[in-house]
């Protein structure tokens, strides 16, 4: 890839605007606009919270559990939305490819750049809630940011690969939402890792070995309790990088796979 050509200020302008346009239309026509932006993380939230929390007792153990839940859920849906969305990006563009000759993977980059505007809104409202619960404001809030980051880069990379899949078997979308559907309780969203430890570490090591359920766990250590599991004091074998090294050859066979498929975009969208 050209470095100078895919940073240069005419794609720069061109990201900045297909953006803005895509955050627009997410919430055209809807009588609350991108206040959902905010309910949607916010209702999921509430609903787990009364069942898991308040009828099944789950979570009684671990410090500002209500924020500890919002957090998980907000990470959560971020991945969820950047995923789905950089993996119908091509599809959902296919007239302007076809008009406009300029890098695709700027198509792709946009849709998922909406999902972090999303994100860093609904970050503004886990800062509130953890403050109002009590949650003491620290340093260590910043080292959050590189797991959010590598969240971003794990969900850049599948939105490459099966982004570029999708434009010939639309299948993929499908497949990906039921896959989605199984992630998530794969993954401790809603219950705390604890309870897997205390049944199986074996089981707890290997779910932390999911770059998902490792990024959720490093920013929820760092943002809200220290008393969190996470990989990096769970795991004391070399192992403990594979989330890590799973990120960065999503990315790059992502990026590889898009780049050979893009060719084709403009005849198969």
């Amino acid at each position: 890839m050209n470095i100078p050509r895919v940073l240069n200020r005419k794609n720069r302008i061109l990201l900045k605007e297909l953006t803005k346009t895509d955050f627009k239309l997410r919430y055209q026509g809807s009588v609350l606009g991108y206040l959902w932006a905010l309910l949607r993380p916010l209702m999921m939230f509430a609903i787990l919270y009364i069942v898991f929390a308040k009828l099944l007792k789950i979570g009684n153990d671990i410090p500002h559990y209500s924020v500890y839940l919002l957090c998980g859920i907000t990470m959560w849906s971020f991945f969820t939305e950047c995923t789905s969305q950089g993996i119908q990006a091509i599809v959902n563009r296919g007239d302007l490819l076809r008009k406009i000759s300029f890098p695709k993977y700027i198509v792709v980059v946009s849709a998922t750049l909406t999902a972090v505007i999303n994100m860093l809104i609904n970050v503004v409202v886990i800062i509130i809630f953890a403050f109002i619960n009590g949650v003491d404001f620290s340093l260590s809030w910043l080292l959050a940011i590189p797991a959010i980051f590598e969240l971003y880069i794990l969900s850049l990379g599948i939105a490459f690969l099966l982004g570029s899949i999708n434009v010939k078997y639309r299948d993929v979308t499908s497949i990906w939402d039921v896959l989605m559907q199984a992630l998530f309780y794969a993954v401790p969203i809603i219950y705390p890792l604890s309870l897997v430890a205390e049944t199986s570490v074996k089981a707890a090591k290997i779910i932390l070995l999911n770059p998902i359920a490792q990024a959720i766990q490093d920013i929820r250590y760092n943002f809200i309790t220290h008393e969190t599991i996470t990989a990096w004091n769970y795991i004391t074998s070399p192992v403990v990088v594979v989330p890590i090294i799973l990120t960065i050859l999503t990315l790059i066979a992502g990026s590889m796979v898009f780049r050979k498929r893009s060719k084709f975009f403009a005849e198969e969208v």
